[in-house]
């Protein structure tokens, strides 16, 4: 992975958990199922348990045991109204980033 790439995932990345959990309450593992089948595939599990931390200390995400009919008890991720609020700011920044950015992208298409 290039640095670049590393540089804009970190800036993504919790943005992208959020979206999944706000569709389904899930674990860990799971979840990097989900950022992988979405594209996210160089995220590495050592990525996502800080961010999932992060994210449940700013109240973004609340954590439950539950037992599993696969095995152990797992840690159930679900997004809370102070996530929700979050995630519609983060959707609508990257909506606006993504409209600047394009726009840059078309400029810079026309003059090369």
């Amino acid at each position: 992975m290039s640095k670049l790439n590393t540089q804009l995932l970190k800036g993504s990345l919790e943005g992208a958990m959020l979206l999944i959990i706000s569709r389904e309450n899930v674990y860990g593992y799971v979840l990097n199922q989900r950022l992988q089948a979405s594209g996210f595939n160089t995220v590495a599990d050592g990525t996502i348990y800080p961010a999932l931390q992060k994210l449940q200390r700013e109240g973004y995400i609340i954590g439950k045991m539950q037992q599993s009919p696969d095995g152990p008890a797992r840690k159930y991720f679900k997004i809370t109204p102070a996530g929700k609020q979050y995630l519609a700011l983060f959707i609508s920044t990257w909506e606006q980033l993504q409209t600047n950015m394009g726009r840059l992208i078309d400029a810079n298409k026309t003059i090369n």
